[in-house]
């Protein structure tokens, strides 16, 4: 097969056309195309309002030897060997089961794989099952009242579930397909294989979750939802066994291989980790604001027009800068046609995420507005002196809210003025339960709204429109990344304090989102059945 990058196509081209303009591109004749697979598409606008696909695709010719040397200088023609990812079957001693505490996607491709190797994985979820978690989250958005162990963060599916379902991702490795083919077997868009910017929607995620779920059970694997880590038990250095908590009463599992997949949020575990010695370091994280506008200022200024769904789809973004003060500003986890949505996992604790549903045909568009923070901006060398930074200005998000779970918001005009708001103006907060006028002046460190103030007018010269007076900040963002890494072998994803226990995903801090965390997910499950025999 040969794989054709960079070829640029009209809009909504069809098969036809496609093989057409491959065939002129090749100069050979169309009906030498045996198949034509779209590997990649992505959107040039650099000519707008004249926008243009570009394809990746993947082809079988006739003629195939002689037109790759034909072609054998050009970068854009090169040969392609498709990768498949395969699951070895191993031995299971029935009383060696492998844990998996957390059931976000590191610890549902864990289970996932181990489950296919035929090990029969015990996963250890503190949430709820999907469905029941969908109308916890409903409820909390609706009235304000916070399950703690059944939120946006926590339960099966990871606080991903609740976020659109991006699976853009910076890492390179071969196991994205693998995941990406994992989503579309169990419901997921066929698209998502093919698009540079894929995404599932919050609204099929919650599908994709379940059929996944429902797989690793029938391979043996075994979800215990309600299922909170307390203690992990320990024998000279090597993994004996875990205990937690279901319904109010303790149970203890033996086991000698646990994948820790706890997610960004778990404080509770930190902290015990922490006590039991195992090796934890601080680790740059980011926090900030969520920044909304009408969906279409920003189609107008990344399209020079309306956008067309489904050929021009809701338009997205992705902005960092470099700041005089010596902070960057970035936007993360931004969302076309979304919401701002009640991300809390504690009482008293206000934090907010932004989400989408597939269609993303809301009217506003909202992205988070980050500003690192490195453990140099700390006041402390403990390992948890990031969690407990962020627990700070939950808290004082929460009050800055009135102390209720609405949210602090106000408008771009009065925070670039630095004046207490008073009203908002043409953009309507998408954020429930409800929203208070608070600046972010109120909840975030001083270093962090002077970058914010540096750094909205400099994005508004990359998009026209950016800083808008009547944009709405509704805060606080805090939860994009881990603070702690939980400190592990590059060689086997060990623990370095303790055999046995493999520490995984983002709250480890090894990946970034859903697409790293699966691969994680992946690379750590690889690991812990290299001790099982085939």
């Amino acid at each position: 097969m040969l794989k054709l990058m960079n070829l640029s196509v009209p809009l909504g081209t069809d098969k036809e056309q496609l093989y057409q303009i491959v065939a002129k591109k090749l100069h050979i004749s169309s009906s030498e195309i045996q198949s034509c697979t779209l590997l990649k598409k992505s959107l040039d606008a650099r000519k707008k309002p004249h926008i243009t696909e570009v394809l990746t695709v993947a082809l079988e010719l006739k003629h195939e030897k002689e037109v790759q040397n034909r072609w054998k200088n050009d970068r854009n023609i090169q040969p392609y060997l498709p990768f498949h990812y395969q699951i070895p079957q191993k031995q299971l001693n029935e009383s060696a089961r492998p844990v998996i505490v957390g059931f976000g996607p590191a610890g549902m491709f864990s289970a996932y794989y181990l489950a296919k190797a035929g090990l029969r994985p015990i996963v250890l979820e503190r949430g709820a099952c999907v469905e029941e978690r969908q109308r916890d989250v409903a409820l909390f958005r609706e009235t304000g009242v916070l399950n703690p162990s059944s939120n946006i963060q926590f339960g099966e599916g990871g606080a991903g579930t609740f976020s659109d379902g991006k699976l853009t991702t910076g890492i390179k490795d071969p196991r994205i397909r693998f995941v990406l083919e994992t989503f579309t077997k169990h419901g997921a868009p066929k698209e998502i294989l093919y698009l540079s910017k894929p995404h599932i929607g919050t609204d099929r995620l919650v599908d994709v979750v379940r059929n996944m779920r429902m797989e690793i059970q029938k391979e043996g694997g075994e979800i215990r939802f309600h299922s909170c880590l307390k203690e992990i038990y320990q024998k000279q250095g090597k993994l004996t066994g875990v205990a937690y908590t279901q319904n109010g009463k303790t149970y203890e599992i033996a086991a000698s291989q646990c994948i820790l997949a706890v997610g960004h949020s778990a404080r509770d575990v930190f902290s015990t980790l922490y006590e039991d010695g195992i090796q934890l370091i601080q680790k740059s994280f980011a926090v900030g604001v969520r920044i909304e506008h009408p969906q279409e200022v920003i189609d107008r200024a990344m399209y020079g027009r309306p956008a067309e769904p489904p050929l021009l789809p809701a338009a997205d973004y992705k902005l960092v800068v470099h700041l005089p003060n010596g902070h960057s500003m970035y936007t993360f986890c931004m969302c076309p046609g979304g919401e701002v949505v009640a991300a809390s996992s504690e009482k008293d604790h206000l934090v907010v995420n932004g989400m989408s549903y597939y269609a993303r045909d809301g009217k506003n568009a909202n992205s988070a507005l980050l500003v690192g923070v490195s453990p140099s901006d700390l006041k402390g060398e403990h390992p948890l002196t990031g969690m407990h930074f962020q627990e700070e200005i939950e808290k004082k998000a929460f009050l800055a809210g009135g102390g209720t779970f609405a949210a602090p918001v106000c408008t771009v005009r009065d925070f670039l003025a630095g004046a207490t708001p008073e009203s908002l103006g043409s953009v309507e907060p998408s954020y429930r339960p409800g929203v208070y006028l608070a600046s972010p002046d109120v909840y975030l460190p001083q270093f962090v709204t002077e970058t914010l103030r540096l750094g909205i007018p400099q994005m508004d010269r990359k998009i026209h429109g950016f800083a808008m007076p009547d944009a709405v900040l509704t805060g606080v963002e805090s939860r994009s990344s881990s603070p702690v890494r939980i400190v592990r072998r590059a060689e086997n994803c060990e623990s370095v304090s303790l055999q046995g226990l493999y520490p995984c995903g983002e709250g480890a801090g090894y990946a970034g989102g859903i697409t790293s965390a699966a691969v994680d997910g992946l690379r750590c499950a690889e690991c812990v059945a290299q001790n099982y025999q085939n």
